[in-house]
């Protein structure tokens, strides 16, 4: 963070232009037909925990979990232990876990130096012997500019799908939770389909690694690897072989989105822009890409009602209290705030006619992780995609579009969302947010000076 903000102003130039947004014809897409009593929307962060361990007890072919991090907490631990257990039960199950590169081999921010979660994968390999493979995916040569973002649990022909990463806190372990949509998908072909493109586009790589096993290489020495991954992602897609959904089925379409021609960002912008009626969007970080805010305008004169629901600073998992010392990555929820008072300012005639109506989530402690789209009565996304620049140039994504024209699935997405809503107050307007005057010192001073170098920019696209 400090290196950003003393990087020179050409940085910001050149760094991630926003290219054109690529067409395309929603209409076109290839789906999965797939039973509507066979998707579920689970209620919390502890169904969520107990679900996976019950799929991962069960298992009986294989285990293929993506995630951002497997962190070495107890929430970790005990995903760790399930793992190897069922490999102990079955020796012929496939069990393999794949989490971003940079991530496992880090200690927490603002914590001590350590070898990061990779050192746990070690330590269980080296007790409990080989059998769950731990890969790491260096998308990117540096955590900064790019993260494996992938989501989905694939277990024997389910597809368990959150935004969440695993470990405590997601897990809802020690009395805390990041609260996160978690849906189960029981569909053999999309999870083969999912499965696949991870051996295919992942396994397959020379880039991706081992983390569980000694002698890992330096990320420089992969340097050309890593560049064969980018290039390959950019072309990457899922294969779906196409049906056409009968009574009682939902069209399910698995999305990627990596690079320029990115799949998943033109489908959202596409959804975006065909809203007839109304458009539910959730977001952990309020920090639009131009292109969505362009779009969200257009649907506000077009007279389409948006709902936005986004944390409350304080249940940004970067909040610090008044009471600890301040370090420079707190700034990051007062920014976030910063950013939707200005959306509403803009936007305050639409919120005072109830048109635009945003919904500011908080809980005690906990802390708050939603992201996704419901668009009219018939389309749901679920994706670990953040709606923010970083998510929309940087990481590589996905999401499961469900397109639901005969609405089996309505009355389960309505009752998610008023869930959702239940620890949310809708803002009158934007004076209901703290103004940045208020914010204590070392915020006022970095604001200012992110202001005065221009950088600000620069800072909201890659964070």
């Amino acid at each position: 963070m400090n290196r950003l903000i003393g990087a020179p102003r050409r940085l910001a130039r050149r760094i991630l232009p926003f290219r054109r947004a690529t067409r395309v014809a929603l209409d076109e897409l290839p789906a999965f037909a797939v039973p509507a009593a066979s998707i579920a929307t689970l209620a919390d962060a502890a169904a969520f925990r107990r679900t996976l361990l019950e799929l991962i007890a069960a298992a009986t072919r294989r285990i293929v979990i993506v995630t951002l991090y497997l962190q070495d907490d107890d929430g970790g631990r005990e995903v760790l232990d399930a793992l190897y257990a069922a490999k102990a039960r079955r020796p012929e199950l496939q069990v393999s876990v794949f989490v971003d590169w940079h991530r496992a081999q880090r200690g927490l921010i603002g914590k001590q130096k350590s070898e990061g979660n990779a050192g746990m994968y070690r330590e269980y390999a080296e007790r409990l012997g080989p059998g769950v493979e731990i890969y790491g995916v260096p998308v990117q040569n540096r955590e900064l500019f790019g993260v494996l973002h992938l989501k989905g649990f694939v277990i024997d022909d389910a597809v368990l799908y959150s935004g969440a990463s695993l470990n405590d806190v997601y897990l809802a372990r020690h009395r805390r939770y990041r609260l996160d949509r978690y849906h189960l998908l029981r569909h053999a072909p999309l999870a083969d389909s999912m499965a696949a493109f991870v051996q295919r586009e992942l396994a397959d790589s020379a880039a991706v690694r081992r983390l569980d096993l000694p002698g890992v290489p330096r990320t420089r020495n992969l340097q050309p690897q890593i560049r064969l991954l980018r290039e390959q992602l950019q072309h990457a897609r899922y294969e779906v072989s196409a049906t056409e959904p009968g009574p009682g089925e939902v069209a399910v379409t698995p999305l990627l989105g990596f690079g320029r021609d990115n799949q998943l960002d033109a489908v959202l912008l596409a959804l975006l822009r065909g809203a007839r009626q109304r458009v539910i969007l959730l977001t952990p970080y309020f920090n639009l890409p131009r292109p969505v805010r362009a779009v969200l305008g257009q649907l506000l004169r077009r007279g389409c009602r948006i709902d936005i629901m986004v944390g409350d600073k304080t249940a940004n998992d970067f909040y610090i209290p008044p009471e600890q010392p301040f370090r420079t990555i707190g700034l990051l929820p007062y920014l976030y705030e910063h950013n939707l008072r200005r959306f509403a300012r803009t936007h305050r005639a639409q919120i005072e006619a109830g048109q635009l109506r945003l919904h500011l989530w908080r809980d005690g402690d906990n802390s708050y992780h939603l992201k996704g789209l419901f668009m009219d009565d018939d389309v749901a996304v679920l994706t670990g995609h953040n709606l923010n620049p970083r998510a929309w140039s940087l990481d590589l994504e996905n999401g499961l579009l469900l397109r639901d024209p005969t609405k089996r699935l309505h009355a389960q997405h309505q009752a998610e969302w008023a869930a959702l809503r239940r620890h949310a107050v809708q803002l009158a307007d934007y004076r209901a947010l703290e103004s940045p005057r208020r914010y204590p010192p070392e915020v006022r001073r970095l604001l200012r000076r992110l202001n005065r170098t221009q950088l600000a920019r620069l800072v909201n696209r890659l964070l």
